[in-house]
């Protein structure tokens, strides 16, 4: 139990995280009147300072809030400030103190070595850090050293430390200038795995194994799963902390956290044994456009990272162009996923049988000229600043059909996911037959005949799964598009007539309120079972602002509560990496009684129970249940005979591809006058 130990008025000890002790606290709201500006290693602070007022006073005023923005508020003001003596009543094994600011609490006649001297008789610290070397050395003089160890804490590289004002950077490349009061160091993990401007990870420093020579421990600070840290993690907190302590070369001695659960599995679960290959847990794992968390989705290389991530079932999601090639693609319209919008921007066209906005539509364009384009990374809720892999954003080639069913015989995967949407319009409106193009790329690649790699064909049209019936060795997958609260035996037994299994998303399984708690679990997983209909969920993804907060901004929790609690038949991942990892990993056995540690899944509802109900975010409406609506569409309609020497420019006649044209440029000349006036 790690506190930051700031010091009262009468010199006990209270654990803030900042000598601001308003930056994680209510101290404001309690004393509206009390902010001062106090000069704190050579710089002037205004704030709010615990040395302004006695413990008790401050522990009956002030509660904790969250300082970070990405966290709930929820919890804030639920929880009075704690001392040292209220982490010792918790029968902590062992605590550590981190000591910030001792020389500007001297200067007001406090003293954190009296207090810890004091306090000697209730507890004893079994770490206490500081980033000041005259602290440490009088303690060296203080304390049991076979019982309380002493670290020196750096800071930035070209911070100065204020005893003996040298740069922190200094004082690294000089190691043994603490070695007579230090049992140890404590480091930003950046000291250890630095970062490019680019943020992602440099090859590791020689920090660690230096510093075992000369008999030091070494910790890590700095982690947290849900602020960004590296591209090389790809949104997978495990990942980070195997690189520290399960890298084939050298092992911090301790990682100091704000999300502990997840550094305990990554220690006592995932490191050492993320080679394993042999399936702990029962279910697929299914790429959603590839390992497209990585990649841009769809591209040849967002299918081979799934393919070595350990994929069972590569997808493609089939578009078709203008001349009828079929190829994979998340979606029809090129414009977000693509670099269509510099390149064809004369396409834009709107058709509202598709969506309501503009777009570059496949239909209206060639192969070639797609195949001319570049594919671009998706970047899911844009508005949370959260990218992926920038190095990455555009890497990659288009891949046909015909090309990712050979990538899947030639690379022997489980099998393959064939989505098919908009079958109907591109039948009736554009005479291009999917299905068709569909049927007779698996038949060339030997898809349709039995073997050990599974077929399954998903779509959101009921009647393109009725026109796989007579093959036996698919299985129809039905996209139910909308979140649901409830499976009618009625539905599911429509369902039953043309699909095995369907794909719902994540809250038609985990239910949530408006401050994305969950709230609980539905039956919908238990009555498509009880029909004998497999379940999937899509799409998971890695990035912390996707998960619940029950979730610790820990994937492998919800990977946990699908696969262990709702007994999930496979998930669709941006990151089939971190499934396969969860899936593989022992401790996700959770009825295997020698696992120790096991990655528990969670009980639905239970975070939102700790909430004060006045705090408590209001419940959403009701989802509804499914209908017959929802499962029954009309019968496809015959390939239209569309003669496309006369068919009208792309859009038809709902906007031209033209005057769209004349609207996007006269905004772009509008925004560009706008923006130079102010140089005149």
């Amino acid at each position: 139990m790690y506190c930051d130990l700031q010091l009262t008025r009468d010199n006990l000890g209270v654990c803030v995280s900042n000598v601001n002790i308003d930056f994680s606290t209510t101290a404001a709201m309690a004393y509206p009147k009390g902010e001062k500006t106090f000069n704190v290693n050579g710089q002037d602070l205004r704030g709010w300072y615990a040395l302004d007022y006695n413990l008790e006073d401050l522990k009956n005023t002030t509660f904790y809030v969250q300082g970070v923005v990405s966290r709930p508020t929820a919890f804030d003001g639920m929880f009075p400030v704690f001392a040292p003596d209220d982490i010792a009543g918790l029968n902590a094994t062992r605590m550590w103190l981190n000591v910030e600011n001792d020389m500007f609490y001297n200067d007001h006649k406090l003293s954190a070595a009296k207090y810890i001297q004091d306090s000697a008789q209730y507890w004893v610290a079994s770490h206490i850090s500081s980033p000041e070397i005259g602290f440490l050395k009088f303690m060296s003089g203080q304390v049991d050293k076979t019982k309380t160890k002493l670290i020196f804490k750096f800071h930035l590289k070209d911070e100065i430390e204020p005893t003996n004002r040298e740069k922190y950077g200094a004082i690294l490349n000089n190691l043994a200038s603490i070695k007579p009061f230090a049992a140890g160091i404590l480091v930003p993990k950046e000291y250890i795995f630095p970062l490019t401007p680019e943020q992602y990870s440099d090859p590791p420093t020689t920090l660690v194994s230096d510093a075992h020579k000369q008999g030091f421990e070494v910790y890590a600070y700095g982690f947290a799963s849900d602020v960004m840290t590296s591209y090389n993690y790809s949104y997978d907190p495990v990942q980070e902390y195997l690189q520290f302590i399960d890298n084939g070369h050298f092992s911090v001695d301790g990682i100091v956290t704000d999300f502990p659960s997840t550094a305990s599995n990554a220690v006592a679960c995932f490191a050492q044994s993320k080679n394993l290959t042999t399936k702990v847990v029962k279910g697929l794992v299914i790429s959603h456009n590839g390992a497209s968390g990585d990649y841009p989705g769809c591209s040849d290389l967002a299918y081979h990272k799934a393919i070595a991530d350990g994929a069972d079932i590569i997808d493609c999601t089939v578009q078709m162009s203008k001349d009828k090639v079929a190829f994979c693609l998340a979606n029809i319209d090129l414009s977000a996923i693509t670099t269509a919008l510099t390149t064809y921007m004369d396409r834009s066209a709107t058709v509202h049988e598709i969506q309501a906005q503009n777009g570059i539509f496949a239909f209206d364009l060639d192969w070639s000229e797609i195949e001319a384009l570049k594919p671009t990374i998706e970047i899911p809720w844009k508005d949370s600043g959260l990218v992926r892999n920038p190095k990455n954003k555009n890497k990659g080639k288009f891949v046909t059909l015909a090309s990712f069913l050979d990538l899947a015989k030639a690379n022997k995967t489980g099998g393959v996911l064939i989505n098919i949407q908009n079958a109907a319009f591109l039948a009736s409106k554009k005479g291009i037959g999917v299905v068709d193009a569909v049927t007779k790329a698996l038949t060339n690649a030997s898809f349709d005949k039995p073997s050990e790699q599974k077929v399954l064909i998903q779509s959101d049209d009921s009647s393109v799964l009725a026109a796989f019936k007579d093959k036996p060795n698919y299985q129809r997958v039905l996209t139910i598009k909308d979140t649901k609260s409830d499976a009618p035996k009625s539905v599911v037994d429509e369902i039953k007539k043309n699909a095995d299994g369907v794909v719902v998303d994540r809250e038609t399984v985990v239910q949530q309120n408006s401050g994305f708690f969950t709230t609980a679990f539905t039956k919908v997983v238990e009555e498509m079972h009880a029909s004998n209909i497999s379940v999937y969920v899509a799409p998971l993804r890695n990035e912390f602002v996707f998960l619940n907060f029950d979730y610790l901004s820990d994937p492998y929790l919800q990977l946990a509560t699908y696969f262990s609690s709702q007994m999930l038949d496979g998930v669709i991942t941006d990151f089939p990496a971190t499934a396969v990892a969860y899936m593989r990993n022992p401790c996700s056995d959770v009825n295997n009684p020698n696992i120790v540690l096991p990655v528990r899944p969670i009980e639905a509802g239970d975070l939102a129970k700790q909430i004060d109900p006045v705090a408590l975010p209001p419940a959403l409406p009701p989802k509804p249940a499914l209908e017959s609506s929802d499962v029954n569409d009309p019968p496809l309609p015959p390939v239209a005979k569309i003669d496309h020497a006369k068919a009208p420019s792309p859009g038809g006649d709902e906007n031209s591809g033209a005057s769209r044209n004349v609207d996007i440029w006269y905004m772009i000349i509008s925004n560009v006058v706008f923006a130079l006036l102010p140089l005149y």
